[in-house]
């Protein structure tokens, strides 16, 4: 009789919700790292464009910022559900208080982080996000940082996502969450 190989190990723990500047590589890392942990992977801006029938850009055009946040923060509290998954969250989630105090009670936050020049030359190649809209990248990201970063050292954990390739980033998280990484 064969016997079909043992099912990889799942990562049981709570919730880990991706955050950092646009750029960083949230949901190419997100998607990674939920397939080595053999986990559900969600993106919180394709869940928001999902059920608004609208992409990020046209709600942004059309209702405003402050209405999308409200929205984004409907979408990551029905994500956080207590289910392990990993979840990339759109830079501006983890900036709202609200959205903030629930990631950091009901789930693990990690913050990725990498140099303002880095994540310059990543947008640069496309132009979907809403708050680069006819604006120089290098310009905007400065600001972010400046105002958001302190903010993202909320999170428990803190992860570079510098020119190294994304594999990286995520041997990284799971070292810091304690898995145990064969090669």
């Amino acid at each position: 009789m064969l016997q079909s190989a043992p099912s990889p190990q799942s990562w049981t723990g709570k919730p880990i919700v991706l955050v950092g500047l646009m750029g960083v590589g949230k949901s190419t890392v997100g998607r990674r790292l939920a397939a080595r942990l053999n986990v559900p992977f969600a993106d919180a801006d394709h869940e928001i464009e999902i059920a608004a029938d609208m992409s990020v850009g046209e709600i942004f055009e059309k209702f405003g910022e402050p209405y999308f946040r409200d929205g984004e923060r409907r979408v990551i509290a029905r994500l956080v559900d207590g289910t392990p998954k990993v979840i990339a969250t759109g830079g501006g989630a983890f900036i709202n208080d609200e959205t903030r105090a629930m990631i950091l009670e009901q789930a693990i936050a990690i913050w990725l982080d990498a140099p303002t020049r880095v994540l310059a030359d990543r947008v640069r190649r496309r132009d979907t996000r809403p708050l680069l809209k006819d604006r120089d990248p290098q310009e905007v990201l400065d600001g972010l940082a400046a105002v958001r970063n302190p903010i993202y050292a909320q999170a428990p954990i803190r992860i570079a996502s510098d020119q190294a390739p994304h594999e990286s980033a995520v041997f990284s998280i799971l070292k810091a969450i304690g898995w145990e990484v064969k090669s």
